[in-house]
C-alpha cells in the first residue's frame, strides 16, 4: 500500500470527490482522501492523502491557503460566481468607481471577520448538505463564522505583465479584477467577491479561482491527474508521493531505543530513558511536538513532551503497515 501526500492539480469540471475516485483506479488502492473541498469549477493545489496518511486530512484542511482570484464588478448570482443564476445586474454602475475607492473596499476585508457561509456550499445542515438544500429551492439562515483574511493585494490583469511601477495595471480589464489572498480555513472567496461588491454598492461575482498554495503545499509542485499516471508508468507513483513526516519537518526528531518499541508500536506513552533526542530534551520546551522514529528511520508518529513526568505522550499515530 502506498502512504503519502499527493500534490494534485484540480483542474475545472472535477469536485474533489472525483479526484480521489480517479486516484484509487490510478493508484490501485482504496484508502485515499482528500484535504477539502475544492469548488468543480476552481483550479490548483488539493493535497490527497495515501495510505496511513489518511489520517492527516483533518490536520491539513487546518491550513492557510492562499489563492488568485479573479471577480466582475457589475452582478449578483445565487451561487456568488458567475456560472449562477443572476440576480441582479447594475450595468455600468461600477465606471463611476474611482480606482481609490474600489482598491480601499477590497483592502478593508484584511484581519479577522464573520463571514456567513453561502447556500451554495458543502456545508452540512441535518445531515443535508446546503447545496442540496440550494438546488430544491430552500434558503436557510445560516450562522456566521470567524475568518481571517492575512494577506490581500490586488494584481494587474493576466494580460498585463506586473512591473511593480505602478497600482493602476490593476483597473486596466474593469469590471473584471484580480486579487491574491491568504486565508485562513472556512473562508469562502466567492462570498468574499460577493461582499466587495456589496459594500461597492454594484455587486461583484467570482470569475475564475486558481488555489496557489495549501499550507506548505505549492501549486508548482503539484501534478494533473494525467501526469500522476504517466509517472505511475514510467518511474512509479513513489517518486512524487510526499513522506507524512513530511508535514511535521519543523518538529524535533526523537529516535526511540530498542527497549521501547513495544510501547510504540502499540501507540503507548513512551519514557524519556527510552529515547535519545539531538541536543537532549533538556532545552526543549514543555508540551513540545516531536517526530518519532525508531532505530531504522521509520516514523511512527507525533508525540508530545511532558517534562514532568518525563515522557512523550502520543498525540496522532502513524504505525507503518
Amino acid at each position: 500500500m502506498l502512504n503519502g501526500i499527493l500534490i494534485i492539480r484540480k483542474e475545472r469540471n472535477f469536485t474533489s470527490n472525483d479526484v480521489v475516485a480517479k486516484l484509487r483506479g490510478i493508484c490501485r488502492q482504496k484508502k485515499i482522501g482528500h484535504t477539502g473541498t475544492l469548488d468543480p469549477n476552481a483550479t490548483g493545489v488539493l493535497p490527497v492523502c495515501l495510505g496511513n496518511a489518511t489520517r492527516l486530512c483533518d490536520m491539513l484542511t487546518d491550513r492557510s491557503k492562499e489563492y488568485i482570484a479573479e471577480f466582475t464588478l457589475g452582478l449578483t448570482t445565487d451561487t456568488q460566481d458567475i456560472w449562477g443564476k443572476v440576480l441582479t445586474d447594475s450595468g455600468d454602475k461600477w465606471r463611476e468607481l474611482s480606482r481609490e475607492t474600489i482598491e480601499e473596499a477590497v483592502l478593508s476585508f484584511l484581519g479577522k471577520q464573520m463571514q456567513v457561509p453561502p447556500m451554495y456550499s458543502a456545508l452540512k445542515v441535518n445531515g443535508k448538505r446546503l447545496y442540496e438544500l440550494a438546488r430544491a429551492g430552500t434558503t436557510i439562515e445560516r450562522a456566521a463564522r470567524e475568518i481571517e483574511i492575512e494577506e490581500l493585494e490586488l494584481l494587474p490583469p493576466e494580460s498585463c505583465p506586473d512591473t511593480g511601477e505602478s497600482r493602476a495595471a490593476c483597473f486596466l480589464a474593469l469590471p473584471k479584477m484580480r486579487m491574491r489572498v491568504v486565508c485562513s480555513k472556512g473562508t469562502y472567496i466567492r462570498t468574499l467577491c460577493q461582499d466587495i461588491g456589496d459594500k461597492l454598492g454594484c455587486g461583484a461575482v467570482m470569475s475564475s479561482l486558481v488555489r496557489t498554495r495549501v499550507g506548505s503545499f505549492y501549486l508548482g509542485d503539484a501534478r494533473t491527474l494525467s501526469e500522476v499516471e504517466e509517472i505511475r508508468d514510467n518511474e512509479g507513483i513513489e517518486k512524487i508521493l510526499l513522506p507524512v513526516d513530511h508535514c511535521f519537518s519543523a518538529y524535533p526528531a526523537v529516535k526511540a531505543g530498542e527497549e521501547a518499541l513495544r510501547f510504540l508500536r502499540n501507540g503507548n506513552e513512551l519514557k524519556l530513558s527510552m529515547t535519545e533526542a539531538e541536543g537532549g530534551f533538556e532545552d526543549m520546551p514543555d508540551k513540545t511536538p516531536c517526530r518519532i522514529y525508531d532505530e531504522e528511520g521509520q516514523f511512527y508518529g507525533v508525540y508530545v513532551l511532558q517534562k514532568g513526568s518525563g515522557r512523550l505522550r502520543p498525540f496522532k499515530m502513524f504505525l507503518p503497515g
